[in-house]
């Protein structure tokens, strides 16, 4: 391999592990949504610097948000055998510099907003962890009630995950249960709460409603982030191709 191919393929890898950073509140990768303005690698004498830049719908959007993507970001790209320096800036929101230099001094959530974070990120973290549980079983057992038009709503905690089909709705749901440390058994049960906790037939109707009102909202706001993002940014919309990405080389 070389030199050249050696950075393009690690510009890659690096755009690759921010796929894994997903929005808390859209449950989609950031990459996905567009919020990777640039990616830039620069090889030094003491490894790979990579420096990543964010950017957001609205210059208000939630700051326990948009920390909590940029800390995941530099998380994930640290993560990388083969990173040395690694920078994560969050451009052109209210916080900016407050969350740039938090994530600079790797102060943590609570270390950059001082008195202003009441906790810590990880009960909002769980929070909407539940979220896309919630809407990912109502995918699965919406779309078997349409492959199955006879099946009764009342029947619903009686659907194991080996009833579902091997697909990527059933996949998606087997992600957020692992993330919630829920069983992955053939015979768990898939009308659950966030504990793994079966509901009754009589509370099937109502749980299945409460959980598409959730999924509904959840796609409904990514589609309204997507178009604020490409009114914002109308000469950059969309995600950051691999094309674009940047490679430059250390002159001593």
């Amino acid at each position: 391999m070389t030199v050249i191919e050696l950075h393009e393929t690690r510009a890659r890898d690096a755009f690759t592990a921010l796929g894994a950073v997903v929005d808390p509140e859209l449950d989609e990768p950031i990459t996905d949504l567009g919020f990777v303005r640039s990616v830039v690698v620069q090889e030094t004498p003491d490894g790979a610097a990579v420096e990543v830049h964010l950017r957001l719908p609205t210059s208000f959007c939630s700051p326990n948000f948009a920390y909590l993507m940029a800390s995941d970001a530099k998380d994930v790209l640290t993560a990388l055998p083969w990173t040395g320096r690694v920078v994560v800036e969050l451009d052109d929101h209210h916080d900016s510099e407050l969350i740039n230099a938090g994530l600079a001094a790797d102060a943590g959530y609570r270390g950059t907003f001082r008195h202003e974070a009441e906790k810590d990120l990880e009960e909002l973290r769980e929070t909407f962890k539940r979220k896309a549980h919630t809407a990912a079983m109502e995918r699965c057992l919406t779309a078997l009630l349409r492959a199955e038009p006879e099946r009764a709503v009342e029947s619903l905690p009686q659907v194991r995950l080996g009833d579902l089909p091997d697909d990527a709705t059933t996949a998606s749901l087997r992600r957020r249960r692992g993330a919630l440390g829920l069983g992955d058994d053939a015979a768990a049960p898939v009308l659950v709460d966030h504990a793994g906790t079966a509901y009754p037939p009589e509370q099937a109707d109502a749980v299945l409603r409460r959980a598409r009102s959730t999924r509904i909202s959840i796609e409904g706001n990514a589609h309204f982030c997507r178009g604020l993002l490409g009114t914002r940014y109308p000469d950059e919309a969309g995600f950051v191709p691999l094309t674009s990405l940047t490679v430059k080389e250390h002159h001593a």
